[in-house]
């Protein structure tokens, strides 16, 4: 039997401050507002136009994002894709769960190039792990998935979807599409039909409420796009093909979330709906600068992705800038639907995004013990405009300001010493109370020549879908 240790308690500010939006015949009981999750792939932190891309032309995401709340500062919990999705259905920071990467031959620890043993992590979400799902499914929502799991195989069991709270689930293999693959037999766009589940869902859960979690493939490579998209990038001055490629992928996504709301807006559904709109983890690097690094890795341009949400009461035109986390998405939507929810790591955003009210937190954690890409073992905490990532292989430390150095470029761990154990002994509290592995042990099988294997999975984060 699942864990279920309630709060009690309902989130009353936020269901009041929504409810009017909501009530129909006079006596009527009000309906909790319908939830969407879209969860991007791979998204670079400034691949839309809302987040300050020039290049690439996103005019759907663009428009809903002006009618809601944009975050200039919005984390994934994790720099790579299987953590992440954990953390954004439990609201917990990684050492709760123990997904710490993608489980497949090229993270295996002990690898010859890593130079400490990674610590191992889980494959599955642990079936105790209570997930937004399974709090709305409670609420009487009817709660649907489409696309990446990636947090355990079988096509029905405890570690599937519909195992851990989604009433429906539909996944790529299932409208015909190889792993990783952007096309199908029949030459569908992986994208667009996913989209179309998406879709059939919302019309099949229109009276609602429902909770839809749409997790889109796009834009993980290797792109396979559109070939109309892909002539009209290609036609742009000084595109390189890789480039249009990417474009036209990013673009395909931007077509379909609008294709989504349309469908919304036509059912009457938008004035009781809210969408939440973000990416699993940060781009590759070819697509984070003027942030450094990338997909792996705890320097900003590894977990900072766009974001915006929008619905009933939410201020249309809003900027937020204090940092926010996939773990937050949980309290938010078992606050937004009025579920009670069990004790979590992340924050309600429902007072920030209706009142433009600060968030109590002081910090935010990452706990990376893995090897993924160019990325190492590390941990980091960020406090106000302060960032300090510990490597486990050094045993170094690196800080940052943010608010003078987003690029992280200028370690201040030497020009700062006070300031960086202060940090220092926060983040080793943090893992101290969360449990937290440190994989400092060295790897007899260590050899500084070797290199992680390059190819179609060269450690960048594999896509495992749900198997029949």
């Amino acid at each position: 039997m699942k864990r279920r240790a309630f709060l009690g308690g309902l989130a009353a500010g936020a269901m009041s401050a929504i409810l009017p939006r909501r009530l129909g015949l006079a006596g009527a009981k009000p309906r909790p507002p319908n939830l969407i999750v879209v969860l991007a792939d791979d998204l670079g932190w400034r691949d839309a136009g809302f987040a300050g891309s020039v290049f690439l032309r996103t005019p759907h995401l663009d428009r809903l994002a002006a009618r809601g709340a944009t975050f200039t500062q919005a984390y994934a919990a994790a720099p790579n894709c299987a953590p992440t999705r954990a953390c954004l259905l439990t609201g917990q920071y990684t050492p709760r769960h123990g997904v710490y990467t993608v489980v497949d031959d090229s993270h295996t620890p002990g690898l010859p190039h890593h130079r400490v043993m990674a610590s191992p992590s889980r494959a599955e979400l642990d079936t105790d792990a209570e997930t937004i799902a399974e709090v709305l499914s409670r609420r009487g929502y009817a709660t649907g998935m489409v696309g990446m799991w990636n947090l355990g195989r079988g096509r029905r069991g405890p570690c599937t979807p519909t195992g851990q709270g989604f009433g429906s689930f539909v996944q790529p293999r299932d409208l015909g599409f190889e792993r990783d693959a952007y096309r199908n037999a029949e030459g569908e766009y992986l994208t667009d039909r996913m989209t179309d589940a998406a879709v059939e869902f919302v019309r099949r859960s229109r009276s609602g409420p429902f909770f839809l979690y749409l997790a889109p493939h796009a834009i993980h490579e290797p792109h396979d796009p559109k070939p109309e998209l892909l002539a009209a990038c290609s036609k742009r001055p000084g595109v390189s093909d890789r480039q249009a490629a990417y474009a036209a992928t990013v673009e395909a996504l931007d077509a379909n979330v609008g294709r989504l709301w349309a469908e919304i807006e036509s059912l009457g559904l938008a004035d009781e709906t809210y969408l939440f709109f973000t990416s699993d983890n940060g781009g590759t690097h070819r697509h984070t600068v003027p942030l450094r690094g990338g997909k792996g890795e705890l320097y900003e341009g590894g977990i900072r992705v766009p974001a915006f949400a929008i619905g009933p009461e939410v201020r249309a035109g809003q900027t937020c800038r204090e940092p926010v986390s996939s773990i937050d998405l949980f309290p938010t939507l078992a606050g937004l639907a009025g579920a009670p929810a069990p004790s979590v790591d992340g924050a309600d955003l429902t007072s920030m995004l209706h009142r433009g009210e600060r968030l109590a937190r002081e910090a935010l954690f990452w706990h990376f013990p893995s090897y993924v890409g160019r990325g190492t073992p590390s941990s980091a905490i960020r406090a106000g405009d302060w960032k300090l990532i510990e490597f486990f292989e050094t045993g170094r430390v690196e800080l940052y300001n943010l608010a003078d150095d987003p690029g992280e470029a200028n370690d201040l761990s030497a020009a700062r010493p006070e300031l960086a154990r202060r940090m220092y002994a926060r983040l080793r509290a943090w893992q101290t109370q969360t449990r937290a592995p440190r994989p400092t042990e060295p790897n007899p099988a260590y050899d500084p020549a070797a290199r992680p294997a390059r190819g179609r999975n060269r450690g960048t984060g594999r896509h495992e879908e749900v198997s029949p």
